[in-house]
């Protein structure tokens, strides 16, 4: 008989959010930083990261920037400035599109570059959008001698659902050991905002993107997925508890595999030139 469910442990979210908390304040402590500063995208992730901020620190050593291009929404702008002004946090608001452009006419050797809209192309251009925010935050950072605090969630994380030296480049990753669901338990208990919670999740690489379209998987059924895999069940297992297909199991565990080199240091040769 198969088991149509699987519950992922929630644990004590209160207790959760005083380890992360006292986590965030330890590493800005450990670091000698003034504070720290924060994408605010508008998302879920960046608005339990910006609570879990408030938590830990003092409103004046918190910096949340939001970088919109032509392809956010307001509504994402909106609920960007709305965690920011909730939490009593400095905010500002910095427009990336026209450091984007220049680069388009910098790649003249590639054949994208004549046909404009291709899929390296695009993928090109949504890679750096994450890459140009990246930098803003840490010449901010920089700046004032703060700490780059990411968003990325475990689920992410471990699928590779992010852009290497671009949203994953942070100093620190406070949610990075909670699957996306786990994120929204914590978003109740701190009291983000409910429009905020039930929004499709989406990384406004394009008009209409959403996360799960472009995954092709419910965060849901790739939270449990997950969670199973790291528990070591095999991949007909997985299947059967989540009645998908076991090629389903296999796409996502290839993900996983080929997105490792995104979390590790950039490998370097063993070689034997000082005599070792």
């Amino acid at each position: 008989m198969k088991e149509k469910s699987i519950d992922i442990p929630m644990g004590d979210g209160e207790k959760t959010i005083k380890q992360i908390s006292e986590f965030i304040k330890d590493q800005v402590a450990q670091s000698k930083s003034r504070g720290v500063v924060i994408g605010l995208s508008g998302g879920i992730d960046s608005a339990v990261t910006a609570y879990l901020c408030a938590r830990a620190l003092e409103n004046e050593q918190i910096l949340g920037i939001i970088m919109p291009t032509e392809t956010t929404s307001y509504e994402d702008i909106e609920d960007a400035v709305t965690v920011a002004e909730e939490l009593g946090i400095e905010y500002e608001i910095i427009h990336v599109d026209d450091l984007i452009s220049p680069f388009n006419e910098l790649c003249m050797h590639s054949v994208s570059n004549k046909l404009k809209n291709t899929p390296s192309r695009d993928l090109a251009n949504a890679n750096l959008k994450a890459r140009i925010r990246m930098m803003i935050l840490y010449y901010h950072a920089n700046d004032l001698g703060r700490m780059v605090v990411g968003t990325g969630n475990r689920t992410e994380l471990l699928i590779g659902y992010f852009t290497k030296y671009g949203d994953g480049g942070v100093d620190i990753l406070p949610i990075g050991n909670l699957y996306k669901t786990e994120v929204r338990s914590i978003a109740q208990k701190l009291g983000v905002p409910e429009k905020i919670i039930k929004k499709a999740p989406t990384a406004g690489l394009w008009h209409g993107q959403t996360d799960e379209e472009e995954l092709g998987i419910k965060y849901e059924t790739l939270d449990k997925l997950l969670f199973m895999m790291d528990k070591g069940v095999d991949d007909q297992k997985i299947a059967e508890t989540l009645d998908i297909l076991e090629e389903e199991v296999l796409r996502i565990k290839s993900k996983v595999k080929s997105s490792k080199h995104k979390l590790e240091p950039a490998p370097t040769p063993e070689t034997d030139v000082r005599g070792c």
